[in-house]
Formats: structure tokens, C-alpha cells, sequence
């Protein structure tokens, strides 16, 4: 008995040790779970003040499009995009920087049906709204875009300006 209690606590310890028993989206050795900051910032905390910027997502003679398309924003500010896709096909909208989400755009050309699980992203039915809350902290110039294929190239992009 007291060897199979012995061996039952070193497994614990060992599966524990390996990240077995990790929290959940979480990866062994990830820290304790803070959102990892990007260039353009990192996800906002849905709990505090943010000042709402509207999104709509559509279509219009053969282009695909954002409104507004550019949008100017202070260091520091978090903001709570509200989407709306007015649109007859499923969009997305993906905060980046402009060279991220060329090379995202290039896995999706091989991915189409790709879904996004990231707070930096959201994907809509037509009709459908959703929201981002995301954090600004740094200073510069960012993109967001539609990287369904043919999406972006039709005009579904726009820039964030961060002063």
C-alpha cells in the first residue's frame, strides 16, 4: 500500500512537472497566461471604459469594403470595435500589422475555410455582429483586413493610424 501511494504522488509530481494539469489554453512554459503584447497592441480588457468605434462590413459595385477605412487612434487608448457585417457573404476583419496580415493572407489562400480564434480577429455571417476590444500601446501605423480570399484584393482594408 505504501509503495503504490509512493508511486501514485511521483506521477503526480511528474504529469504536474510535464504541464499535464496546465490551465486550459494555456501551453506548458507559457508564463501565467498574459496576453502576449503585439506591436499594435494587445487584447482589451471588456471591463473597463473604451471608446467605440462602429465597423460595418460590405459590398458595393464589385468592391468589398470597410467603413470607415482609416482610423485615427492615441497610444494608449483601448477600443471596443463594434462589427456589423451589412454584407451578403461572410467577412472578416484581422488587426495587424500590414506585413502579418499579408503573410496570414497567403495561409488563408491555402486555408479558405479557416476559422480564427484570436482577439484580434472576428469573423461575421452576413448580418451578423460581433465586437473586438483591443488595447493600442504602441505608436504607429497598423492594418486591418478582410483575408478571405479575393476579400482584400476587392478593397476590404484599412489603416489605423496611432498617435
Amino acid at each position: 500500500m505504501k509503495l503504490r501511494h509512493i508511486f501514485a504522488s511521483a506521477l503526480a509530481v511528474g504529469l504536474l512537472s510535464a504541464g499535464a494539469f496546465a490551465a486550459p489554453g494555456h501551453k506548458p512554459g507559457e508564463g501565467h497566461g498574459h496576453p502576449e503584447e503585439k506591436v499594435y497592441g494587445k487584447p482589451g480588457d471588456p471591463k473597463k471604459p473604451a471608446r467605440i468605434i462602429q465597423i460595418v462590413m460590405r459590398e458595393s459595385d464589385g468592391k468589398m469594403l470597410f467603413l470607415p477605412d482609416q482610423i485615427k487612434i492615441r497610444k494608449g487608448e483601448q477600443i471596443r470595435f463594434q462589427l456589423r457585417n451589412n454584407g451578403q457573404q461572410d467577412h472578416e476583419i484581422v488587426l495587424a500589422t500590414l506585413a502579418e496580415n499579408m503573410e496570414h493572407m497567403k495561409e488563408m489562400a491555402k486555408n479558405p475555410d479557416m476559422e480564427h480564434d484570436d482577439p484580434n480577429a472576428k469573423r461575421l455571417k452576413p448580418k451578423g455582429t460581433g465586437e473586438i476590444v483591443w488595447q493600442f500601446t504602441n505608436v504607429g501605423t497598423f492594418d486591418f483586413s478582410c483575408l478571405i480570399p479575393g476579400h482584400r484584393e476587392a478593397g476590404m482594408f484599412g489603416t489605423i493610424v496611432v498617435e
